[in-house]
């Protein structure tokens, strides 16, 4: 089993932990000597134990903040996840029947009809209104 010796509030200490596994003790040794650095700056010069004790407890008290702020997201995934899957499983709306106004050809032709009558008629007086003016 390897040995390291870690430093945790200017103190040194020799763990042994399993093999492959010395980064983890030397990120959790970090982690805990920025606790115990925080406690010396604030109180000055602590015993070991008491010194270990408070920044395990400051550790401990972010663990479980996090782990709170955690058990918050997972509940608002799975709720997004449940709300999702109920949109995607509802069934499609039904499609929506548009009526637009046909005009029957006889119409269309009838009012062309009109419209050349109109245009032969408007032509004729302007004609007659020319001659009864020269």
């Amino acid at each position: 089993m390897p040995e390291q010796t870690i430093t945790i509030g200017n103190k040194q200490f020799d763990v042994a932990c399993q093999p492959g596994e010395e980064h983890y003790l030397e990120a959790a040794a970090k982690m805990l000597d920025a606790e115990a650095q925080t406690l010396l700056s604030q109180i000055g010069r602590v015993p070991s134990e008491r010194m270990l004790l408070m920044a395990g407890l400051m550790l401990a008290d972010k663990t479980a903040a996090a782990e709170d702020r955690q058990r918050l997201a997972e509940n608002e995934v799975a709720a997004l996840k449940s709300e999702l899957r109920a949109l995607r499983e509802r069934p499609a709306p039904e499609p929506e029947t548009v009526q637009v106004a046909v005009v029957p050809d006889e119409v269309t032709s009838a009012m062309a009809e009109l419209a050349a009558r109109a245009e032969a008629l408007a032509e004729h007086i302007d004609r007659q209104g020319r001659s009864e003016g020269s």
